[in-house]
């Protein structure tokens, strides 16, 4: 498939305009429409309504498709260029991935199989990383990348936004408060819970997080590093905890309920990167998971 229909196709479907998609990729507008025209014919099923111009069934499911595909091409250009400028005998290092918790739900093991399919020479090693390195892995440069949440506040840190959820609280499910799993709980309900503890060098962003911003909380006896620390608190009946709603699907345990908390603020997930890495790899891996984002979001949300 040549990528220049597809580049002429995708400004087509975000600017809403074929003239307007031709001085952005400053071709005529003849030449897309013909590009368009070639790639409909190629596919043999119409891409684009014209009157007023927006993508059919196909041409969504397409587009989709074309954002990951272009990104990898420029990703492997960019890193074409560096390897042009390496020494003959470097080394290839490994990929290194922190994945906090669950990480960004099914975005996670799909912008990493993705990666892997791209750069099939590149190893990668991932790394399980607990509340307290929600920015010391990279600024200490244990990984290269992180899936994490809340947003790092750190300027030696930068991040993109990959889902935004709704958050939950975890309960045991002899709880009064386990029987509001499909109304939801407010937060006057369950600001006096015995919130799980986490350590006194955990980073403030990410305690403000697990709190819901409360400081006067009456903690539980149980100290937690990582959520299945906070899970064994809970169906101990122990402790609480929190998270994002796709916690629920990846730690669904036998005595523990997850409430919606339905005036909480709804809470992102992040891909972190260091703010000064020229690494091409982080790079690419960067370019696939926010080409894929736009795709699996809605369905992690939802």
């Amino acid at each position: 498939m040549d990528l220049r229909l597809l580049s002429s196709f995708l400004a087509v479907v975000e600017e809403g305009h074929f003239k307007r998609a031709a001085a952005r990729l400053f071709l005529s507008p003849p030449a897309v429409t013909q590009h368009v025209r070639q790639l409909e014919a190629e596919l043999g099923t119409r891409l684009l309504h014209r009157n007023p111009v927006s993508p059919t069934r196909a041409g969504a499911r397409l587009a989709g498709h074309a954002r990951t595909l272009l990104a990898a091409a420029n990703a492997a250009l960019d890193d074409i260029a560096d390897v042009i400028r390496e020494p003959l005998d470097e080394v290839t290092r490994p990929l290194r991935i922190g994945i906090m918790g669950h990480g960004s739900a099914e975005l996670t093991p799909a912008a990493i199989n993705a990666f892997r399919r791209a750069r099939p020479g590149v190893p990668v090693e991932l790394r399980q990383l607990n509340f307290t390195e929600h920015v010391t892995a990279l600024t200490e440069d244990r990984v290269d990348i992180a899936f994490v949440r809340p947003a790092p506040d750190d300027e030696r840190v930068v991040a993109d936004v990959l889902t935004t959820e709704q958050r939950i609280v975890a309960v045991p499910e002899a709880s009064v408060i386990a029987d509001a799993r499909e109304e939801g709980v407010r937060l006057a309900g369950i600001i006096d819970l015995p919130f799980v503890r986490v350590p006194g060098h955990t980073p403030a962003p990410f305690t403000d997080y697990l709190y819901f911003d409360h400081e006067a909380q009456r903690r539980s006896p149980d100290c937690a590093l990582t959520p299945h620390e906070v899970l064994t608190g809970v169906i101990t009946g122990r402790a609480a905890g929190s998270g994002l709603k796709s916690f629920a699907r990846y730690y669904a345990w036998p005595g523990a309920a997850f409430v919606p908390v339905l005036d909480a603020p709804w809470e992102s997930s992040y891909l972190a990167v260091r703010a000064d890495d020229a690494n091409p790899e982080v790079k690419i891996f960067r370019a696939l998971t926010m080409a894929l984002a736009p795709e699996l979001r809605p369905r992690i949300e939802r």
